[in-house]
């Protein structure tokens, strides 16, 4: 599992102008079965993606965001095992 922190890198007017490409973006990654959960910061300086899968695919999926195409954002991606897990999330636990 990863935990993918997004920093951004431009005005909030050029990432709203942005957003609607990278709420497709994310879309397709939910719909592939990457993405788990997904969100802003508070305050509102980046995002944060829950995301399931090996390493390269989630780097591939990373490379076409467009945040990341127009260097409004930068990503920290952190790999961990989850070994506990609340009811109902028993298949994060590996």
């Amino acid at each position: 599992m990863f935990i993918i922190s997004l920093d951004y890198h431009g005005s909030l007017d050029a990432i709203d102008a942005a957003l609607p490409a990278h709420v497709e973006w994310l879309r397709d990654g939910y719909d592939r079965g990457l993405f788990l959960a997904s969100g802003r910061k508070v305050p509102r300086t980046g995002g944060v993606i829950f995301a399931v899968g090996d390493r390269e695919t989630i780097e591939r999926k990373l490379d076409g965001d467009p945040f990341k195409q127009t260097g409004l954002a930068t990503y920290d991606l952190t790999e961990f095992e989850p070994t506990m897990v609340a009811d109902g999330l028993e298949r994060l636990r590996q």
